[in-house]
C-alpha cells in the first residue's frame, strides 16, 4: 500500500499490529489490537518507522508508582502519515508526514506564546493520563477487548497510533523517515539543548557527560554553533572516534584520570574550566561535577539526563554565588512545531549530521532484539521498520 493512501476507515476501529508490554522488564509480544478513530483534537496516524530511547527502556523496567501501568504500548521516537483526523483539526490532512513528539505545545498558553521557555502551561504537568484531553480514555484494546495504556502520548510501537495535535508536527516530505524518526526525542533534545538553553557560541568550549544519542546531539549542535573545543566524557573509549563525527575536540576517560576529578582534568584541559557543560546520563554525583567543571563567574551546566533514583541535587553554595549557573530542560528548550521544521531544513541542506545517529535497522517483529541491542550498550538508535 503507497504510503499516503488509505482504505476508507474514518470513523471507524483499525485492527492491527502493535508490540504490547504487558509486565515490567518482560519481552514485547506482537498481538493484533484495535485502535480507534480519533476524537476532536487527535490524528489517527500509520507509523512508518520507530526507534527505540533509553527513556522506553526505563519505563518498560518500571515496576511501581503511577506511572507504572500495564498492558502498555512503549515508543516515543517516530515519523508516520496521517490517516483519519477528528473533528477541530486545522493544519493536518490525510497523507501528511507527521513527527509525534511527547512534549505538548498548545500554541495558546502563555508558556507556549512565551519565547522564555517550551513549557506548556496548559498541559505539560500531567504526566499521567493515556490521552491528552479525556484523561484515562484510551484508543487502544487487545482482541478480547482489554484497555491498552498509552505511553507519553506518543504510543509508537504499533501500526497505528492515536495523538493529540499538540504532540504533532509536520515536517517536509523530502527528508528520509528514519532520520526524521531520530527528531522526535534524543537528537532534539540535545541539539536544543546547545541552541536554546545554553545558546553556545562560536569559540567557547563545553564538555559533554555522557557520550549516548542526547550527549552526541549536544556536541553536534555544539560543532554547530562553531564551538572551539568541545570535550566528550565517558567510560566507552570507542565513543571519541564516534564523537568525532559530530564535533569532539577532546576526549576524557573517567575511569582513567586516577586521584583526579573528573572537574579538575576538564579545569587543566580548558585553564580554569568549560564555558558550558551538559549533563546527559541522570546522575546527581555527575552533575556536581559538570557544575564544577565550569568556569568561575559565568559556566553554565545544563541538565539533560533524568535523574534515574529521583535523588536530591546538592551544590556548593559558594560555587552558585561566585556566578556559576545551572538549570534543567525537557526537549532542549524547543517548541516542536517551530523548531523541528528548522532541523530538517538543516538536514535537507548537508548541514545537520543525522546518519551517524544510526547504528542498527530491524523489522518490527524483531523489536526486542532493539532492546537488547540498547541494554547491552551496543547500540546508539535503533531504527525499526513497521512493514520490513
Amino acid at each position: 500500500m503507497d504510503k499516503t493512501s488509505f482504505p476508507s476507515s474514518e470513523a471507524k476501529p483499525i485492527r492491527c499490529k502493535a508490540a504490547i508490554c504487558r509486565n515490567a522488564g518482560e519481552a514485547l509480544v506482537i498481538e493484533d489490537i484495535y485502535v480507534d478513530p480519533p476524537q476532536a483534537y487527535e490524528v489517527r496516524i500509520k507509523i512508518l518507522c520507530t526507534s527505540l530511547c533509553h527513556t522506553d527502556l526505563s519505563f518498560w523496567k518500571l515496576d511501581f508508582g503511577p506511572l507504572s501501568r500495564f498492558p502498555r504500548i512503549l515508543g516515543h521516537e517516530a515519523v508516520g502519515v496521517v490517516e483519519s483526523i477528528g473533528e477541530n483539526v486545522d493544519g493536518f490532512k490525510q497523507g501528511d508526514v507527521v513527527l509525534p513528539v511527547f512534549q505538548p505545545y498548545c500554541e495558546e498558553c502563555k508558556d507556549c506564546k512565551s519565547s522564555k521557555t517550551n513549557w506548556c502551561e496548559r498541559y505539560a504537568d500531567d504526566f499521567v493520563s493515556n490521552t491528552r484531553r479525556y484523561g484515562m480514555s484510551s484508543r487502544f484494546k487487545d482482541s478480547s477487548g482489554e484497555v491498552i495504556h498509552h505511553f507519553f502520548f506518543v504510543s509508537s510501537f504499533s501500526e497505528y497510533t492515536v495523538v493529540d495535535i499538540v504532540h504533532l508536527v509536520k515536517i517536509s516530505p523530502e527528508i528520509p523517515v528514519d532520520k526524521a524518526a531520530l527528531l522526535s526525542c534524543g537528537v532534539s533534545t540535545g541539539i536544543g539543548g546547545a541552541w536554546k538553553v545554553a545558546n553556545v557560541e562560536e569559540g567557547s568550549t563545553v564538555a559533554v557527560f555522557g557520550l549516548g544519542a542526547v550527549g552526541l546531539a549536544v556536541a553536534e549542535g555544539a560543532r554547530l554553533r562553531g564551538a572551539a573545543k568541545i570535550i566528550g566524557i565517558d567510560t566507552n573509549p570507542d565513543k571519541f572516534d564516534l564523537g568525532k563525527k559530530f564535533g569532539l575536540t577532546d576526549f576524557v576517560n573517567p575511569t582513567l584520570c586516577g586521584e583526579k576529578k573528573i572537574s579538575e582534568v576538564i579545569k587543566e584541559m580548558t585553564g580554569g574550566g568549560v564555558d558550558y557543560s551538559f549533563e546527559c546520563v541522570g546522575l546527581a554525583s555527575l552533575l556536581n561535577e559538570a557544575f564544577i567543571s565550569t568556569r568561575t563567574g559565568s559556566g553554565k551546566t545544563i541538565m539533560l539526563g533524568l535523574e534515574k533514583h529521583a535523588a536530591p541535587i546538592s551544590l556548593g553554595s559558594f560555587d552558585l554565588l561566585r556566578g556559576r549557573n545551572i538549570c534543567g530542560s525537557f526537549f532542549g528548550g524547543f517548541k516542536s512545531k517551530l523548531d523541528i521544521p528548522i532541523l530538517v531544513d538543516h538536514y535537507l541542506k548537508m548541514e545537520l549530521n543525522l546518519d551517524d545517529f544510526i547504528t542498527h535497522e530491524l523489522n518490527f517483529q524483531e523489536i526486542n532484539k532493539a532492546f537488547d541491542l540498547l541494554k547491552e550498550g551496543k547500540s546508539l538508535r535503533c531504527i525499526i521498520w513497521m512493514d520490513k
